[in-house]
C-alpha cells in the first residue's frame, strides 16, 4: 500500500490494478531467418528452388481463403476507415456471440516478409520490410472478449494480437456472478474489489498463450497439424506494447477535482527536467511545453494528463469518468524495464509495473505534502566531515547549480526506469536546466555537486556499478528545497520586483487556485510594507 492511498483512503471507494491494452507480436521462430525458411520448403514441402512464383502463389491462396471464409462467416471485408478503428468497429460487437469473428478490415501496413531473388535454378531468400495488404480479424473471444488479430498473408505469416484485460475480467466476473459496472476499459463499481484484484493477478502466460494459439492456428491454414506439432511451425508471442493501469475510484467527484487541480499545480515545476518559469498570475498554456520529459498534456480538454517519459516507456496520470484517478505506466520496449519480450515474462512485467505505480504515487504524495523540521534543514546547510577527514560543504537552498541538480534528480522519468541513474545521463539534463554550455559547467562540477548529496546520505551509489539512486529521504528533501524556491521565493519576488501589468486585468476565474493564493500573499505583503513604512525606490 503506497503513501498516496493511505493519505486519501477515506475518500476512496476501492482500488484495483490490471493490464490494460496488450499488443503482442506473433512470429514463427522456425521461419524467422531466410536459411531456416529455405530449409522448411526443401525438407518439409519438397520445393526447390523457392522462386518468386512460389511465394506469390502462397499469398494468393491466403487472399482467396479469406474471401471464402468471410462469406461462410457472413462478415464484411471492410476498407481501412478514416476514423479511429476502435470507434468504427464497436457497433459490430454489440450482438457478437462467443468465439465469433464480427468483421475484417484490410489495410496496407508494414510487415517483414520473405522475398525471393534470382533466376533459373539459382534463387535465394531474404527478409525485407514491405508495405503490404494485411487483414485485421475482429473477434469476440469467449474468455478475452473483444480483440483483434492482424494477419500478414505473406510468408512467414507474421501476426499481431491486441487485447484488453478489462474485457477478460468482465467475462470472469460474469461467470462468477459478481456485480460490476464497466465503462469501456475501466470499472466504476464492483461487488467484490478484493476478488477483482485476485482475478487481475491470476492471469497466467499459459492461459494467454493457449487462447491466442487457437486463433493464430485457425487463421494460418497454410500449415498442417503435423508441421505444427512435430516441426514447430506455430507462433510465439512477444510484447510489442503493454499498458498497465492502477485505478483509484473516489466517492465524490468534488474531492477528486480538487486533488487533480493540486496535482497539476504541483507538477508544473516539480518533477520536470525543464524549469518552467511560473509567471505571477499566469496560467500555463499549450505553448509552454513541447517534447519534455515530464509534461502536462491536453490542457484544453476536460481531463489534462501528467505524462513522464523514460526511453520507450512512460507513465501518465489523469482523471477518467469524473471519479477515477488512473496511473498508467506503459512500454513500447520492455527491455527498458529489464524484462525480456517473451510473453512468458508476464508475471515479472506485472510486478515491475506495480513497483512503478507505487513509486509514482509515493512521489506524488511527497509533492503534495512535504514534512520537514527545522533541524533537518539546518543539518543540510552544515558541512559534512567524512570518516577519512575530508570536509564536504553543506547545501545552499538558492544556489542555481544545486537547484538544477535537484530538478534533474526528482524527474518522474527516473521512477519509470527503476529510480537509478548515472552521471553521464544526468549531465545533459542539468545543462539543459541551467541553460549553460558544457564549457561553463563541466562533468567534474556535476560530480562535485552530487558528492554533497551523497555526503548527506540523500543519494547512494549502487554497489559494484556506476549507477546511483536517490533515497526516499533524498527525494522528500529535494522536493522541499524546490518547493521553497519555486513555490515561495521565485513567484513572490517576481510579483514584487517585476510584476506583469496584464496580470491585474486577468479575470479571477481564469486563475488557478495556486495563482489566487499567490495573489493574496502578494497583496498582504504590499499592505504589510505600507504599514511599516517601506516603499519601492523610484
Amino acid at each position: 500500500m503506497n503513501a498516496f492511498y493511505e493519505h486519501h483512503e477515506d475518500s476512496i471507494r476501492f482500488q484495483y490494478s490490471c493490464f490494460d491494452r496488450i499488443l503482442l507480436n506473433a512470429n514463427i521462430p522456425l521461419l524467422l531467418t531466410p536459411d531456416r525458411a529455405h530449409g522448411f520448403f526443401v525438407h518439409y514441402r519438397n520445393i526447390y528452388p523457392v522462386t518468386r512464383t512460389v511465394l506469390h502463389d502462397i499469398s494468393e491462396r491466403y487472399h482467396a481463403w479469406v474471401k471464402n471464409q468471410a462469406q461462410r462467416w457472413k462478415v464484411e471485408i471492410l476498407d481501412d476507415p478514416k476514423e479511429r478503428r476502435e470507434d468504427f468497429i464497436a457497433p459490430y460487437f454489440r450482438r457478437a456471440q462467443p468465439d465469433q469473428i464480427v468483421a475484417i478490415i484490410k489495410a496496407r501496413e508494414p510487415a517483414n516478409i520473405l522475398v525471393s531473388f534470382g533466376s533459373g535454378q539459382n534463387w535465394y531468400l531474404d527478409r525485407k520490410l514491405r508495405w503490404v495488404m494485411q487483414y485485421n480479424f475482429y473477434l469476440n473471444d469467449r474468455e478475452f472478449g473483444p480483440l483483434f488479430v492482424r494477419m500478414c498473408p505473406y510468408f512467414p505469416f507474421s501476426a499481431r494480437v491486441c487485447l484488453n484485460q478489462h474485457h477478460w475480467l468482465a467475462q470472469q466476473m460474469k461467470h462468477r456472478g459478481i456485480s460490476f459496472q464497466q465503462s469501456e476499459n475501466s470499472f466504476s463499481s464492483c461487488g467484490s474489489p478484493e476478488f477483482l484484484q485476485e482475478l487481475a493477478d491470476s492471469l497466467t502466460p499459459a492461459h494467454l498463450i493457449a487462447r491466442m494459439a487457437r486463433w493464430l492456428s485457425y487463421l494460418t491454414p497454410f500449415f498442417t497439424d503435423k508441421e505444427r506439432k512435430e516441426h514447430g511451425c506455430h507462433h510465439r508471442l512477444f510484447f510489442a506494447q503493454v499498458e498497465y493501469c492502477h485505478n483509484l475510484i473516489f466517492r465524490r467527484r468534488a474531492v477528486l477535482d480538487a486533488l487533480q487541480e493540486r496535482l497539476l499545480d504541483a507538477n508544473r515545476s516539480i518533477g520536470q527536467p525543464n524549469k518552467l518559469t511560473i509567471l505571477f498570475g499566469r496560467r500555463i498554456r499549450k505553448f509552454h511545453h513541447g517534447r519534455l520529459q515530464t509534461t502536462i498534456e491536453d490542457l484544453n480538454r476536460e481531463s489534462p494528463v501528467i505524462r513522464s517519459y523514460f526511453r520507450n516507456s512512460s507513465t501518465k496520470q489523469y482523471v477518467r469518468d469524473h471519479k477515477t484517478l488512473r496511473t498508467e505506466p506503459s512500454s513500447n520496449n520492455v527491455y527498458d524495464l529489464g524484462i525480456a519480450k517473451s510473453v512468458e515474462n508476464l508475471p515479472a512485467l506485472r510486478e515491475k509495473f506495480k513497483q512503478v505505480v507505487d513509486n509514482y504515487l509515493n512521489i506524488q504524495q511527497d509533492v503534495l505534502e512535504t514534512f520537514l523540521n527545522r533541524g533537518e534543514l539546518q543539518r543540510l546547510g552544515q558541512p559534512t566531515v567524512l570518516p577519512n577527514g575530508k570536509r564536504i560543504p553543506g547545501l545552499k537552498t538558492t544556489h542555481p547549480r544545486q537547484l538544477a541538480l535537484m530538478h534533474a534528480l526528482v524527474r518522474f522519468a527516473h521512477i519509470a526506469g527503476g529510480g537509478v541513474f548515472t552521471t553521464s545521463t544526468l549531465y545533459p539534463l542539468v545543462l539543459q536546466i541551467l541553460d549553460h554550455p558544457d564549457s561553463q559547467y563541466k562533468l567534474g562540477s556535476l560530480r562535485y555537486d552530487l558528492s554533497k548529496l551523497r555526503a548527506k546520505m540523500l543519494v547512494e551509489r549502487i554497489p559494484r556499478t556506476r549507477q546511483y539512486r536517490l533515497t526516499g529521504e533524498g527525494y522528500r528533501l529535494c522536493v522541499a528545497y524546490l518547493k521553497l524556491f519555486e513555490k515561495f521565493y521565485a513567484p513572490l519576488t517576481s510579483a514584487i520586483i517585476n510584476p506583469v501589468a496584464a496580470d491585474t486585468n486577468m479575470p479571477t476565474r481564469q486563475l488557478t487556485a495556486l495563482d489566487r493564493l499567490y495573489s493574496e500573499v502578494s497583496d498582504a505583503l504590499n499592505r504589510l510594507a505600507e504599514h511599516v513604512g517601506l516603499q519601492a525606490a523610484a
